[in-house]
């Protein structure tokens, strides 16, 4: 016999879990699918080696809203922010640059290469700041179909305009941001090239993109728009990402959810009047007319629930929906973090604040740099000299290695999804040498000291965690991909063409990323047309 549930959340990831917890908080009792073993989706820590812990995929807090972290009381369940350092990006002539979330630091470093870069550095930071105060209000917003002509569409529209009448008066600024190029943004501010790719660098991070890409200056703001301490408000978590997942889970059973594993969905089923519930591959059967999918809109359209079932509209959208990643991750057990060339002058001029090792690095030293890096995938080939974050949680965080040892995360591009004229089975390893080789012009000999690895590339992404081409973020951050038409237009407001059925993960506004937002945003639409009244609210 089917089992029937008030809702049924596809997918185990941090949304659909955060999407699951405020449903549960609202008198609701949701059940959580998750096709894996393991909940959390990208957001997971696990063993990668005897005694070695790694955040498999995402590696570092940075948007994760201070509100949901306080309604749902996660510090009591167990999520323990812990600070990184200043952002260190080493030269290959030995010297380096400080990004640092103190304004006098970042000047300060900026100075040695550029006097003009480093005294306008306040006015740009001040100007930064300011765009993200906008995008943050922007992130809580249900985008509305601009084309629409029905009284909820004038209602969703009039209140809109309404709470954010103020950037009438900034509106340029957000267009500038949503199509210029981040080289020609930043080439606004600064004169130094190597400044410029201190921040042009964000741009290219999960995007099938370079510095001089229309459209990729916003890229800079969503990465850049956490509100936690440290460079751009990123920080680690105590026992990895994995404990941010398992904290919403805590708090989300506590409320009433249930969340099961080993479950993954054949089917989304369909009736006449709406979503009717879900079948996995196994042949069990829940019934329920609300269903919340955490999964990517194309995998749920065009999988799930099918094209028969779907306006021809929606069916050429959702295809055409851009997932195309180039994005790495290499994840090491080693003796020790990387020896940067230039960390002996970075401590002796005690531009570390205090630190004795960085704990988030940019490898990616100029904006030429970053730009060929995507020139060798955008011609169908992996970067010869590839972007690369690394990132060493153990200098804060013991509980991932044995005493004395070190994890270090490695992220970065490009390496396409799909290689023309070659095969990811016979050019991985070359790859993986490569970034190897990329960590050591920069820290000799690191190398001989890495005990084990994890390499994954874009495929083995897509087939562990199901994200479509391996796209961290679920699609590209794109203009056309943004607000009106994330993950398609006329239905961007999390519903679907399907009565009952619902969107609350990264394919959806404000997009990918370990935010929460998409999934308390989904929880609030559903509670409205459920008529329940809810203290899920937008912006501040």
């Amino acid at each position: 016999m089917p089992e029937n549930v008030d809702a049924i959340i596809v997918g185990g990831g941090h949304n659909g879990l955060v999407c699951a917890a405020y449903l549960a908080k609202h008198g609701l009792r949701p059940l959580v699918l998750e096709r894996r073993s393991v909940i959390g989706g990208a957001a997971v820590t696990q063993e990668i080696a005897p005694g070695f812990r790694a955040s498999t995929f995402s590696y570092l807090m940075s948007l994760l809203h201070p509100r949901i972290q306080a309604e749902l009381d996660l510090k009591r369940h167990g999520l323990q922010i812990m600070p990184c350092s200043d952002m260190l990006a080493p030269l290959d002539d030995g010297n380096y640059i400080v990004f640092s979330d103190s304004v006098e630091r970042t000047q300060a470093s900026f100075a040695r290469f550029n006097e003009a870069d480093a005294r306008i550095y306040p006015e740009f930071d001040r100007f930064l700041n300011e765009n993200a105060r906008l995008f943050r209000r922007l992130l809580w917003e249900t985008p509305f179909d601009p084309t629409g002509r029905d009284w909820r569409t004038f209602k969703q529209a009039s209140g809109f305009l309404h709470r954010n009448w103020r950037i009438g008066g900034k509106l340029f600024r957000v267009l500038d941001m949503l199509s210029m190029s981040a080289y020609d943004f930043l080439s606004e501010w600064f004169r130094d090239d190597r400044i410029k790719a201190v921040l042009a660098y964000y741009a290219s991070i999960g995007t099938f993109a370079g510095p001089k890409t229309p459209g990729s200056a916003y890229v800079i703001m969503h990465h850049i728009m956490g509100e936690n301490a440290g460079a751009g408000g990123w920080g680690f978590v105590r026992g990895g990402m994995g404990s941010i997942t398992q904290s919403i889970a805590a708090a989300a059973r506590e409320l009433g959810a249930d969340i099961r594993t080993d479950s993954p969905i054949a089917e989304v089923r369909v009736g006449d009047t709406g979503v009717t519930g879900v079948v996995t591959e196994d042949g069990r059967s829940y019934e329920s007319k609300l269903v919340v999918s955490n999964v990517n809109a194309k995998t749920l359209y065009l999988k799930m629930v099918g094209q028969r079932h779907l306006p021809a509209e929606v069916v050429r959208d959702i295809s055409t929906y851009r997932t195309f990643s180039t994005a790495f991750k290499m994840n090491i057990a080693c003796e020790r973090p990387p020896q940067y060339t230039c960390l002996e002058r970075a401590i002796r001029d005690d531009a570390l604040a205090g630190w004795s090792y960085p704990t988030y690095v940019h490898i990616g030293p100029d904006i030429d740099y970053l730009e060929r890096a995507y020139d060798d995938a955008k011609y169908g080939s992996y970067s010869k000299s590839p972007f690369i974050t690394p990132v060493c949680p153990t200098i804060v965080d013991t509980t991932l290695a044995p005493e004395g040892k070190h994890v270090v995360n490695l992220f970065g591009g490009h390496a396409p999804y799909q290689l023309k004229n070659a095969d990811w089975s016979q050019e991985k390893a070359r790859f993986e040498k490569i970034v190897l080789q990329t960590v050591e012009r920069f820290a000799p000999g690191f190398s001989n000291d890495v005990i084990a690895n994890q390499f994954l590339i874009a495929p083995d992404i897509e087939a562990i965690v199901g994200l479509p081409q391996g796209h961290i973020f679920q699609g590209e951050l794109s203009l056309d991909q943004l607000f009106f038409q994330r993950p398609v237009p006329h239905f961007a407001d999390y519903r679907t063409p399907i009565k009952g059925l619902y969107l609350c993960g990264g394919s959806v506004h404000p997009g990918g990323g370990v935010s929460g937002i998409p999934g308390y945003n989904a929880a609030r639409e559903v509670l409205r047309d459920l008529g329940r009244e809810s203290t899920l609210r937008f912006a501040d």
